[in-house]
């Protein structure tokens, strides 16, 4: 019960280089796991550094997973390293936008979806042929508990996909060993973005407003009238990867202090 539950096993962390993905990538290699970070950024570099300094095993991979060639080339450098892929920990995402649907311009709502929906869904086809033939694997998305919030309506889609493809890949994947499933997150306290989301600052009061408005409505919507932290949100998303976790396919957890999304 007490030994490490990553022990030998590659798990590749997109989005890993801030927030919620470093924090499992740091945890993760704490119990023994070889670890293949994955993000745009180059500060992913001192997140590897950090953790092979503590004595872990780490590589980083710069790769846009918002492209089917930045997701397919970050799984095939995954391979090449270690041979192998034991888990994918989808990560990548992130509103952009905070305000009434109707606001969205055509091109910003295509950018959420681009940002929070694509990298899962490109990153889960490139790494499926390898689990496959290993006869095993796990695939942990992260998704959010804003499937069921407002001024985010094109991310809460994008999200809303998540967790179908969540399901769907469960049902399509589990005769090949593979288990497919997510948590969804609520609102998470971070040390300040390193890397920018792009949100754009509010330009007058009202655009303020909007953006309060979805702070306010997530602390509303958790029991507990707060935002989690960066380990209550890695805790859950390492026990559905681990073995611990071996008879949960399929299934959307949700991290948010009793609100369900």
């Amino acid at each position: 019960m007490s030994a490490p539950r990553f022990q030998d096993q590659v798990l590749v962390v997109t989005g890993a280089a801030q927030g919620i993905g470093q924090r499992v990538a740091e945890r993760a290699a704490a119990e023994g796991g070889r670890l293949v970070l994955v993000d745009r950024a180059d500060v992913v570099h001192e997140v590897v550094a950090g953790i092979v300094e503590l004595g872990g095993e780490a590589i980083a991979v710069q790769a846009d997973l918002e492209t089917w060639e930045g997701a397919e080339g970050a799984m095939r450098q995954a391979r090449e390293r270690f041979g192998r892929i034991d888990v994918l920990i989808n990560n990548v995402g992130g509103a952009i936008n905070f305000k009434p649907f109707v606001e969205f311009t055509d091109a910003e709502i295509g950018a959420e979806i681009t940002r929070s929906l694509m990298p899962t869904l490109w990153c889960c086809r490139a790494v499926l042929p390898t689990m496959v033939e290993q006869g095993q694997g796990v695939i942990v998305n992260v998704s959010s508990a804003a499937t069921r919030g407002i001024h985010r309506i094109p991310y809460s889609a994008a999200k809303g996909g998540i967790n179908a493809m969540t399901a769907s890949l469960a049902f399509e994947y589990a005769e090949h060993g593979i288990r497919v499933v997510a948590t969804a997150p609520g609102g998470t306290e971070a040390p300040p973005r390193r890397i920018s989301r792009g949100t754009p600052e509010p330009r007058n009061a009202q655009e303020q407003a909007w953006f309060q408005a979805h702070i306010d409505q997530t602390k509303q919507s958790c029991l507990f009238g707060r935002y989690g932290t960066l380990d209550e949100q890695a805790a859950p998303i390492l026990f559905l990867a681990s073995s611990d976790a071996s008879y949960i396919t399929g299934s959307v957890v949700p991290v948010a202090g009793g609100d369900q999304g």
